[in-house]
């Protein structure tokens, strides 16, 4: 092989590993849960109207319009009892979809005294479906899709957190 073509091959074949090592790393990335910037996890409970003990779960707060654009986006699993809480000013008609959402969610709606208006269990990824909250609601709070029931969550459940009339 003349000694131009063995570098031109060479190049070649570097250039495709290069190109092929970024897509990889590219690919990793956009897999991996986007974390608070804070790390940072605060409690909420859910006092069940059946009367069942309080269930507390750990979750995120999506504080700013870009968390609260991204949400549980790119997420391949969500743990038992954790979860992502979307706040807003004052009671509004919310609205949420599951744009690049990799896993099926339980999404509950708020009123601002921490009742749960309702729950739409099990989201389906990907969907860009609009999901209402077919009322006024201060929050949402998304959990892995199938716990409300598994849990016994249900609409009228009380949820405890700052966000929430006394902690407001």
């Amino acid at each position: 092989m003349h000694l131009a073509c063995r570098n031109n091959f060479a190049l070649r074949a570097v250039s495709t590993a290069l190109f092929a090592f970024v897509l990889a790393f590219v690919a990793m990335i956009s897999q991996q849960a986007p974390a608070r910037a804070d790390g940072e996890y605060e409690q909420l409970t859910i006092e069940t109207a059946s009367g069942a003990p309080s269930l507390s779960f750990m979750i995120e707060v999506a504080r700013t319009p870009r968390q609260k654009a991204l949400g549980l986006m790119y997420r391949r699993s969500l743990a038992e009892k954790y979860g992502m809480l979307f706040s807003y000013e004052g009671e509004q008609e919310i609205s949420m979809w599951m744009k690049n959402t990799y896993i099926p969610l339980d999404m509950l709606f708020i009123k601002a005294n921490g009742q749960i208006h309702r729950i739409e269990a099990m989201t389906e990824p990907f969907s860009e479906r609009v999901i209402k909250s077919q009322g006024p609601v201060l929050a949402v709070l998304e959990i892995a899709g199938g716990q409300a029931q598994r849990l016994g969550i249900a609409p009228g459940d009380k949820v405890r957190h700052r966000f929430f009339s006394a902690g407001r």
